[in-house]
C-alpha cells in the first residue's frame, strides 16, 4: 500500500473527531521524505471554510530537546485513532510505498468521507488488528483499535 493511501485512512477513521472542533472542508498531512531515509515528521491541518487552516497534530518519531516523539495535538483537537493510526504508520513505514517519481515534499489531502471511504478504511485496520504487527504504541501507550 502507498504511505499516502495509509495517511489518508488514518485521516478518514479520525474524521469524527476532527470535525468536533473544526468542521474541516479537508485535512492534509504535509511532510518531507528523504531519498532513502525514513520519515519523521508530519503535520496535519484542517482546512475550514474561508480558506482557515487549523493545525491539527505535528507526529515527530524521534524525540529530541524541541519536541517529544508522537502525536501532539493543537487548537483543541485530539483524536486517539488519529494518533494511534499514525503511531502505527510511522513505526512502520518499511510496510507503505512511495510512487517512484516521488518528490521530496509530501502532500496527502482528505476530504469529508463517504460511506465507501470509511467502510474501505475500517476494513484495512481491522485487517492490520489480525496481524502480528505491533499495533500499541501510541503517544498515550494505548494499543490500535478497530473503528
Amino acid at each position: 500500500m502507498e504511505l499516502d493511501k495509509a495517511l489518508q485512512f488514518a485521516v478518514i477513521l479520525g474524521w469524527d473527531d476532527l470535525a468536533k472542533v473544526a468542521k474541516p472542508r479537508s485535512v492534509r498531512i504535509e511532510y518531507r521524505c528523504e531519498p532513502a531515509a525514513s520519515l519523521d515528521h508530519l503535520r496535519v491541518w484542517a482546512d475550514k471554510a474561508g480558506g482557515h487552516q487549523d493545525l491539527v497534530c505535528d507526529y515527530w518519531t524521534r524525540t529530541s530537546s524541541n519536541h517529544p516523539s508522537g502525536a501532539r495535538f493543537s487548537n483543541g483537537h485530539h483524536s486517539d485513532q488519529l494518533a494511534q493510526t499514525l503511531d502505527f504508520i510511522m513505526k512502520n513505514q518499511d510496510q507503505f510505498t512511495r510512487p517512484a517519481d516521488a518528490g521530496r515534499e509530501g502532500l496527502m489531502v482528505a476530504y469529508p468521507p463517504v460511506e465507501k471511504d470509511c467502510t474501505e478504511a475500517a476494513t484495512w485496520i481491522k485487517g492490520l488488528s489480525g496481524t502480528a504487527t505491533d499495533l500499541g504504541g501510541a503517544a498515550d501507550g494505548t494499543t490500535l483499535q478497530a473503528p
